[in-house]
């Protein structure tokens, strides 16, 4: 079992930069791949980043591709969401998500509460 809470979010204006964490518990976190998503009112949850439990590999959403970046501690059991030059359409509750990796949100199995970022213009 796995549990996650995320961290980080908060208001910011267009162009500025924040970092989500998301802390997960269990012994085997270390084992699984992490991914964020998010989702804006009226939408549906939209995949940002994945990266393996190695941290070999990553991925990006095409909309944040070059802006935003994935890492991974696993002595800390904690990921990272580096979020730079934010857009007001960033705007969104961010959830990360431990599974098997990737863009499919079907690979996840566990997912934290959210957590808001709002970016003004």
């Amino acid at each position: 079992q796995v549990q996650l809470v995320e961290s980080g979010g908060g208001l910011v204006q267009a162009g500025g930069s924040l970092r989500l964490s998301c802390a997960a518990s269990g012994r085997t976190f270390s084992r699984y791949g992490v991914g964020w998503f998010r989702q804006a009112p009226g939408t549906e949850r939209e995949f940002v980043a994945a990266i393996l439990w190695t941290g070999s590999r990553t991925y990006y959403g095409d909309s944040v591709k070059g802006r935003f970046t994935i890492s991974r501690n696993n002595a800390k059991n904690t990921v990272y969401l580096q979020m730079n030059s934010l857009k007001p359409e960033d705007t969104a509750v961010y959830y990360c998500a431990a599974g098997s990796t990737g863009r499919d949100i079907r690979a996840y199995n566990y997912w934290g509460q959210g957590t808001q970022v709002t970016v003004s213009s």
